[in-house]
């Protein structure tokens, strides 16, 4: 036996210690060299570390949950063994963190016939799948080197290969920690820790001052219509956000104050000069804030570009640790699903955050008469500390006053 023993590696930016996501592999696996092992968490994003040995696995040390310091034993392996078990389907996997601590072999759904290797697919793949019951195995991957992608599993998803391919129940069962008719207990792991934490931080530390606008996007959304009509074809239409977003790097010019950090650990106030504008997106592990660097630099069709292109990264899990950090201030929208009024809570250490309601029709009294308008609100929450109230208000009044009058969003001062 050639014993190898691997340590969590430093996973960057001053990362100490990651939290158990998921084992790819359990005891008594032979994996290839680069073959997915495990994901980690860290404060930033979920991470998947690939094996760097080929051999079989003989300890894993951990379970889902579980926080490892940089350095600390993660698995084992004999690099001398390499072809006399099973290699881990993704299924198998997925069913290892619940024998991982005791080292026991857990059920693998069977492959189909032909299928040889690991499968390869990303983590959110290999989530949903698991979710929704589909072997992985079972699929032909599209993607580089049959790599399945996303809409691999779509197709999966609506033919009758769902049908057919409900073998994970019991391993989806065996993952949790317990279940009844009427109760479930879901653990509170990986990103969905770190939102709760951080909420929690936020909430108690700060003094949320909220504020809340109404403003008449009527105007804007005639520009908008009007751009959208000449976009050219296959090219994404224009939606509010950018709008918003060109709008708000402008106000903050007239209110730098609300584009800071609070740093706690030296009790000072930094203003940034340049807007790098957190985007809130919801996704698949929980609520993520990728940025948009620059934002003040960027015209309205760069910017509608990059937040696409950041939030899709976050969304997919294809988003670099830098994406994930390092706003100065926050938009927030849930799109139709906006309501009328919300308070959304602070990013640290971020000083202002500003939500984004749906836009509706209502009547609204104009020049006398009553008119067809279209609305929006603007809720937005400031740290009562740094920015008073006065300040708070004048900079989402600010920003109404662009968003009625579009066109001054792009006319130089």
């Amino acid at each position: 036996m050639s014993r190898h023993t691997f340590k969590l590696p430093d996973l960057g930016e001053g990362t100490v210690s990651a939290e158990i996501i998921a084992w790819h592999v359990k005891p008594g696996d032979v994996i290839k060299e680069d073959q997915p092992l495990v994901e980690m968490s860290t404060d930033k994003a979920v991470v998947e570390i690939p094996s760097p040995v080929s051999g079989q696995v003989l300890t894993v040390n951990g379970k889902p949950g579980d926080v490892i310091a940089v350095g600390a034993e993660l698995a084992t392996f004999d690099t001398a063994a390499t072809g006399d078990a099973k290699a881990p389907s993704a299924p198998a996997a997925r069913a290892a963190p619940a024998a991982a601590t005791s080292a026991a072999p857990a059920a693998a759904a069977p492959a189909s016939a032909g299928t040889a290797g690991p499968v390869r697919a990303s983590p959110a793949t290999r989530r949903r799948a698991q979710e929704a019951g589909i072997n992985l195995a079972s699929l032909a991957g599209t993607g580089t080197g049959g790599r399945i992608v996303p809409s691999d599993l779509e197709r999966a998803l609506a033919g009758p290969v769902k049908a057919s391919a409900k073998a994970a129940p019991a391993a989806v069962a065996a993952s949790a920690p317990s279940s009844s008719a009427d109760v479930q207990e879901i653990p509170v792991i990986g990103i969905r820790r770190v939102i709760a934490q951080r909420m929690s931080e936020a909430a108690r530390s700060i003094p949320h001052f909220s504020y809340v606008e109404e403003v008449d996007i009527s105007a804007l959304h005639a520009m908008r219509e009007h751009l959208n009509s000449g976009t050219p074809k296959g090219a994404a239409p224009l939606s509010y956000l950018p709008f918003i977003a060109a709008a708000l790097v402008r106000a903050l010019k007239r209110y730098p104050q609300c584009n800071a950090h609070f740093d706690a650990a030296r009790e000072t106030l930094v203003r940034h000069r340049a807007v790098h504008m957190g985007i809130a997106t919801q996704t698949n592990e929980g609520l993520k804030v990728p940025v948009v660097r620059n934002a003040d630099q960027l015209g309205l069709r760069a910017l509608a570009t990059e937040i696409t292109r950041v939030t899709g990264a976050a969304r997919d899990r294809s988003a670099r640790r830098e994406e994930l950090s390092g706003s100065t201030i926050t938009l927030t929208s849930l799109g139709k699903l906006g309501g009328i009024a919300s308070t959304p809570i602070i990013n640290m250490p971020e000083v202002a955050i500003v939500g984004v309601n749906r836009a509706v029709d209502r009547p609204m009294v104009v020049n006398g008469t009553i008119q067809i308008r279209k609305m929006m609100n603007l809720s937005s929450s400031f740290d009562h500390r740094f920015v008073d109230g006065a300040d708070a208000a004048g900079l989402i009044q600010a920003l109404r006053d662009l968003l009625e009058h579009p066109a001054t969003i792009f006319i130089d001062e």
